[in-house]
């Protein structure tokens, strides 16, 4: 079975040449439903994968208003679903406001993040300008997909595996209200909790809330800050939250005078708070580092004392020379390349009773995007994976997996022209350890003009997919995914 289910009306000029609307990023406006027995697989779908894997990507449907930044688009998921050596590929776009607003103007009604100011209708986001278009992060919690765009939107909901749209959840919209829910939300594997959180610009401050297992928001709270900030990740142990406030944020005079431009200030160091999970409300501890910046970790968990934080670090996160660029697009690459950012894999380590912090790095390899098992996210873990970028690129083209206890690492490398999204780990039915389980990843073929959801043994990456399914026609390059295991699909499993 293939069929196409729906063909969004494209107004992006044929003559647009920003190179985030071409090429790897040109973006797909047939929504599909297909199975196996219409797709071309090679080599296996193994029996004991089951579960749901999704990715978001930021999927442009009209001509922009101004610059466009390829974090602009509206948001697209794209989901196999594996059972009984089956799969079954969709993808739909997130009903946002913004994307149904536009869709009945026929073109766009809001700037992009670069020219928020350029605005004729509210908006949502940090700034409270952006279009909402939950194009950033993905996950799934109480048995429904939450797609949200990293800067804060409403909490848009779908079915994990028909994608569904199913409009923002009622109980964390009324908690969070304008201020929506930023990125990077975690997932307490044992106790179903998910924490989220949000940076509105006024007040300047970041809230942080929980919501358990059904899904009710059971705290929430404001920590004050000295001036608007745009962090990106959050972090779980099993007992603490950890927030991040770091110098890559607004200048002040600027903002004053009502223009935003991030700028790293890099005499300011970067600040880490850890807040019980038990009482939310408790003072915050804070912990000072050398200044950098981060947009993701691997995991955060606790060692006696200390919490553990395994994070991508970038001491120079606009890139070298990025302010002598006068065009747009080549400082928005320069921004995203990470070999210019030089981004890498760091340990911090938090001591709770002393107050001191260090950091050493793990590894001297250029990487983002690092992710861990979901059943160790929060707790002691072994091995990470990460993805592998393209030299002056904002393109992904490879994994590396790190072996944390020894220091070992394996990649794999996805062939020329062949880049990939963020890639998560899928446990075995009765998986016997951590890493007992497949590696799953969409890759785009630009010279074969196609794109595959990509199967690999997660202890021996290094030998290739051992099966690969290709799908309807090439998707764009995307940010982040999940891996939804088959007993989450209807709801978090309830632990003893």
């Amino acid at each position: 079975m293939l069929k196409v289910m729906n063909e969004e009306r494209c107004t992006i000029l044929e003559g647009n040449d920003s190179p985030f609307l071409n090429g790897a990023f040109k973006p797909n406006f047939k929504e599909y439903n297909a199975d196996t027995s219409s797709l071309t697989v090679k080599g296996e779908i193994p029996e004991d994968l089951w579960g749901v894997y999704v990715r978001n990507t930021h999927n442009q449907v009209h001509e922009p208003l101004g610059k466009y930044h390829p974090f602009d688009g509206d948001g697209m998921l794209h989901a196999m679903y594996f059972n009984n050596g089956q799969a079954e590929y969709r993808n739909r776009f997130v009903h946002t406001t913004g994307f149904l607003a536009e869709k009945g103007a026929g073109n766009a009604l809001w700037p992009g993040i670069l020219e928020p100011d350029r605005r004729a209708f509210r908006g949502w986001g940090a700034i409270g300008a952006m279009k909402d278009n939950a194009g950033t992060d993905i996950i799934c919690h109480a048995g429904k997909l939450l797609a949200t765009m990293s800067q804060g939107s409403e909490p848009w909901r779908l079915d994990p595996v028909t994608l569904e749209n199913l409009g923002p959840d009622p109980k964390l919209a009324s908690v969070v209200g304008h201020d929506g829910i930023a990125g990077e939300f975690k997932i307490d594997s044992k106790t179903g909790d998910m924490v989220f959180l949000n940076y509105p610009e006024n007040p300047p401050c970041i809230n942080v809330g929980i919501a358990n297992a059904a899904g009710d928001v059971v705290d929430y709270r404001r920590v004050d800050l000295p001036s608007p900030r745009w962090p990106h990740d959050l972090g779980i142990t099993e007992n603490f939250i950890i927030i991040h406030d770091l110098p890559l944020f607004f200048d002040a005079e600027l903002l004053a005078a009502g223009k935003r431009e991030l700028r790293f200030h890099d005499h300011i160091p970067s600040r880490f708070g850890i807040i019980p999970r038990a009482n939310l409300h408790a003072d915050v501890q804070w912990f000072e580092t050398e200044p950098s910046f981060i947009l993701h970790s691997a995991n955060y968990y606790e060692h006696g004392d200390e919490i553990i934080m395994d994070s991508c670090l970038s001491f120079d996160p606009k890139g070298p020379g990025v302010s002598e660029h006068k065009d747009h697009n080549a400082r928005i690459m320069a921004h995203l390349d990470k070999h210019q950012t030089k981004t890498r894999l760091h340990r911090l380590t938090f001591n709770l009773s002393t107050g001191k912090s260090s950091q050493t790095r793990i590894n001297d390899e250029i990487v983002e995007f690092p992710v861990c098992a979901n059943a160790v996210k929060g707790y002691p873990y072994r091995y990470a994976y990460a993805s592998l970028f393209e030299p002056g690129q904002w393109l992904m083209n490879g994994i590396i997996k790190f072996d944390l206890n020894t220091g070992a690492t394996t990649r794999y490398h996805y062939g020329p022209q062949r880049y990939g999204g963020e890639v998560h780990f899928a446990a075995k039915r009765n998986s016997q350890s951590e890493d007992d389980g497949y590696l799953i990843v969409f890759v785009q073929d630009l010279a074969a003009d196609q794109s595959e959801c990509l199967i690999l043994d997660a202890q021996a990456i290094d030998q290739g997919p051992v099966g690969s399914i290709t799908l309807p026609e090439r998707i764009q390059t995307g940010t982040h995914a999940c891996w939804v295991e088959g007993e989450r699909l209807h709801g978090e499993p309830q632990h003893l």
